[in-house]
C-alpha cells in the first residue's frame, strides 16, 4: 500500500485530514484490528517501523499512523528512512507533520518512495485559495454560489480551522440541496478571522485607507498579532522597495537581484509598486516606519493601536499623494 504525509499548521484541519484518510483506508474493515495510532511525546520511530513491518492479522491490510514526526532529529529517523526504501506492501503508513521541520533525509526518502503529500493549508494566492475553499465545501455536500464562497474565504481569512464548523452549521440549517448565496450565509459567519500579511500590504499599496485600517484591525484583533509584529511586516515590505531605489532595475530579473530574492511574481509586484510610488515616497515610508517604531517604544504616550492606525493611514496616503 501507499505512504502518506499530512502537513499543515492548523490542528483542526490536520485532524480532519487524518480522520478522512484513515476512514478511507479502513473502508468496511475493523478499525480495531487494522489501525495502529502513535501519538504524544513517548513513542519512538522504531516502534512505528516495527508496526509497519508487521503483517496484518485477520485483515488484508493494516494502517499505521505516526503523528508529530517533526520532533524527531536526523539521527532518529534512520529506521524510518530504511523502511521507506522497502516498505511492506500490506501496510499503509500515514506520517503526520508537526513539532518541527522534517529532516532532509526523511524528505528525500519520502520523495523516493513516491509518498502522497496531503497539504491541509490553503494556497496563498486569492484565486487558488477560493478554489481550495470551493473544493472543501463541495466535498462536504454543501452548495454555495461563487460570491458566497468568496465571502466565506475572505471572512475567515487565516482562521481556516473554523471552516468545518461553518459548513456543519449551514448543512444543519439548509441541508445540501439548496444553493446558498451571500445573504444566506452571512448571519452564520461570526467574527471576521485574521488575515495574511499581504492583505494589509496590498491594501496599503492600493492607497485604500479604509481597507488598510480594516485589515490592520483584523491582523491585530482576530489575527492576534502584536503591533511590533505588524511593524516588522511593514518594514520588510518597504525595505524591499527601498532596495530598488537607484538600482536601475527594469524588469523582474534585475529587480529580484536588487532585492536578493528569486525572480517571480513577488519581484514583479515590488517593481510595479516602486514605479507607482517613486523613490521619494518610498524613502518617506521608511521615515514614517522609523518614527512609528520609536513611538511604539515610548516616544509618544499613545496606545500602540493608535500608533499603528496613524502609520497605516499615512502609508496608504503616500500612494494617493503620488497620483
Amino acid at each position: 500500500m501507499a505512504t502518506y504525509l499530512i502537513t499543515g499548521d492548523d490542528e483542526s484541519l490536520v485532524l480532519s485530514a487524518i480522520g478522512d484518510l484513515v476512514k478511507e483506508l479502513v473502508g468496511d474493515g475493523d478499525r480495531s484490528l487494522m489501525v495502529d495510532d502513535f501519538d504524544g511525546e513517548e513513542f519512538e520511530l522504531r516502534s512505528v517501523v516495527d508496526a509497519a513491518q508487521t503483517a496484518p492479522f485477520l485483515t488484508d491490510q493494516r494502517v499505521v499512523v505516526a503523528r508529530g514526526i517533526g520532533r524527531f532529529a536526523a539521527a532518529d529517523v534512520a529506521p524510518l528512512v530504511a523502511y521507506l526504501a522497502d516498505p511492506l506492501p500490506s501496510t499503509a503508513l500515514v506520517l503526520v507533520g508537526g513539532g518541527g521541520r522534517l529532516p532532509k533525509a526523511l524528505l528525500d526518502a519520502l520523495k523516493q518512495a513516491k509518498a502522497n503529500i496531503i497539504e491541509t493549508a490553503p494556497p496563498a494566492r486569492a484565486r487558488e485559495r477560493s478554489g481550495w475553499f470551493e473544493e472543501h465545501i463541495t466535498a462536504a455536500g454543501l452548495r454555495l454560489d461563487a460570491q458566497a464562497v468568496q465571502l466565506l474565504a475572505g471572512w475567515l481569512g487565516e482562521d481556516v480551522g473554523r471552516l468545518q464548523g461553518v459548513i456543519d452549521t449551514l448543512l444543519a440549517t439548509y441541508g445540501g440541496e439548496t444553493l446558498l448565496r451571500s445573504n444566506d450565509i452571512e448571519p452564520f459567519l461570526g467574527e471576521a478571522g485574521g488575515i495574511p500579511p499581504w492583505d494589509l500590504t496590498d491594501a496599503i499599496d492600493s492607497g485604500d485607507t479604509t481597507k488598510s485600517l480594516r485589515s490592520l484591525h483584523r491582523m491585530i484583533g482576530a489575527g492576534d498579532r502584536h503591533p511590533l509584529q505588524v511593524m516588522s511586516i511593514l518594514h520588510g515590505h518597504y525595505v524591499k522597495l527601498l532596495a530598488l531605489d537607484g538600482s536601475g532595475a527594469r524588469d523582474e530579473t534585475s529587480a529580484a537581484a536588487a532585492m536578493g530574492i528569486k525572480p517571480g511574481f513577488p519581484a514583479k509586484k515590488a517593481l510595479d509598486q516602486y514605479r507607482k510610488m517613486g523613490g521619494a515616497q518610498v524613502n518617506r515610508a521608511i521615515s514614517l516606519l522609523a518614527q512609528a517604531d520609536l513611538d511604539l517604544r515610548g516616544a509618544k504616550e499613545w496606545p500602540d493601536e493608535l500608533v499603528m492606525e496613524v502609520l497605516v493611514a499615512r502609508l496608504s496616503r503616500l500612494v494617493s499623494q503620488r497620483r
